[in-house]
């Protein structure tokens, strides 16, 4: 595949997984959703900092997007994403459903850095 196909399909990626961060985790955080609470909640979190956690997903999910501070921002989302995954292990949520969501999250983010950034690709050959 040329570097200029693989750099569209990266931005492709990046774009869907900043609209799920934006549009079905960090918004509702952010405008004080009740499902937003009510999910807290459920994990046991009742008293949730939800406009921090809101906060940090937006800026690391606008970091990640910008080219000159994606590789930060993925490293930095990756470890909000790992909080995430403890937290459903602590609750006792479905492994595949749930527990490993926030990782297959992390794996499309990194897919679309990897297509992004010629030089992450030079690290990482895959298929060759």
């Amino acid at each position: 595949m040329s570097p200029a196909t693989l750099t569209r399909i990266g931005w492709g990626l990046s774009a869907l997984f900043a609209l799920f961060m934006l549009g079905a985790s960090a918004l509702p955080k952010l405008a004080g959703m009740a499902v937003a609470q009510d999910t807290m909640t459920a994990l046991g979190w009742p008293a949730a900092p939800l406009l921090l956690i809101g906060g940090l997903e937006l800026g690391l999910t606008l970091l990640f997007l910008i080219p000159q501070t994606a590789l930060l921002g993925a490293v930095l989302m990756m470890g909000l994403l790992g909080g995430a995954m403890v937290t459903q292990v602590r609750a006792g949520s479905p492994l595949f459903s749930h527990t490993l969501f926030a990782a297959y999250l992390g794996a499309v983010m990194w897919g679309a850095l990897w297509c992004r950034m010629p030089a992450l690709r030079t690290l990482f050959p895959l298929g060759r």
